[in-house]
């Protein structure tokens, strides 16, 4: 069996949707993990043009044997209990709500089930990833991926209502996150290499939180240089900093 998690840090379009992810994704109830709320965010129209809050969640300690819980917290509305689906059957079904949905907009493509290896950090478990292919899809990513977190929030409501549990589903276009993610990946080592042999600060561009979580992860463990968030709103960016 593998080893739990013992903290998850969670974007999503409010803290109380942030906070509701990381306790699903942590397995437990609100008050058997300490919430840290790293950005509030900012509303915007259906999600659109809106800032990510951003929440860590640590597991507590184990309550004594025999102490009643409250019940958990769940971003998505109360619904009597449904059969227990197999994976496949979660992966169909999420074909089908988003499938539904880009149908709906007018946009032509399909949506296919892949593995989410290439999204996530070691140690942590690839989620469900439905990827919408076709041509001319750029409708469904928007400005700095905007669209296409507002698209992937509304398919993981949708979905976890039919559940009755939430499911992190992630919604990709023609593999976008994951060519994003290389990206900033090798963005930030370029940047790092820049700082540190020029010993000055570097200002990345504004950037969601989610993005700057990639930058700072993938710079975590450098020697040369640090990294830190800095700005409000929508302008905060990622600045790296040469060690001293």
């Amino acid at each position: 069996m593998a080893s739990e998690k013992e903290s998850v840090e969670v974007a999503a379009r409010t803290v109380e949707e942030a906070i509701g992810q990381g306790l699903a994704e942590l397995g437990v109830l609100r008050e058997q993990a300490e919430v840290e709320i790293l950005e509030s965010g900012r509303g915007g129209l259906l999600g659109l043009g809106a800032q990510d809050a951003l929440v860590r969640l640590t597991r507590l300690p184990l309550p004594e044997e025999g102490r009643e819980l409250a019940e958990p917290v769940v971003p998505v509305e109360e619904l009597e209990p449904q059969p227990v689906l197999e994976e496949q059957e979660v992966s169909l079904l999420g074909v089908e709500i988003l499938q539904d949905l880009i149908d709906k907009m007018g946009v032509r493509g399909r949506v296919v089930v892949r593995s989410g290896e290439d999204l996530v950090e070691e140690g942590d478990v690839p989620a469900l990833v439905l990827d919408v292919t076709g041509k001319d899809l750029g409708i469904l990513i928007g400005r700095r991926g905007e669209t296409l977190q507002a698209l992937q929030l509304l398919t993981r409501l949708m979905l976890s209502k039919r559940l009755s549990r939430w499911e992190p589903v992630v919604v990709d276009v023609e593999s976008y996150r994951a060519r994003r993610r290389r990206s900033l990946r090798r963005l930030a080592l370029r940047m790092a290499e820049r700082a540190a042999s020029s010993q000055r600060v570097v200002v990345l561009e504004a950037m969601s939180p989610y993005e700057r979580r990639i930058i700072h992860l993938a710079l975590q463990d450098h020697l040369e240089v640090t990294t830190e968030s800095t700005g409000e709103g929508e302008d905060r960016r990622v600045t790296i900093v040469p060690r001293q």
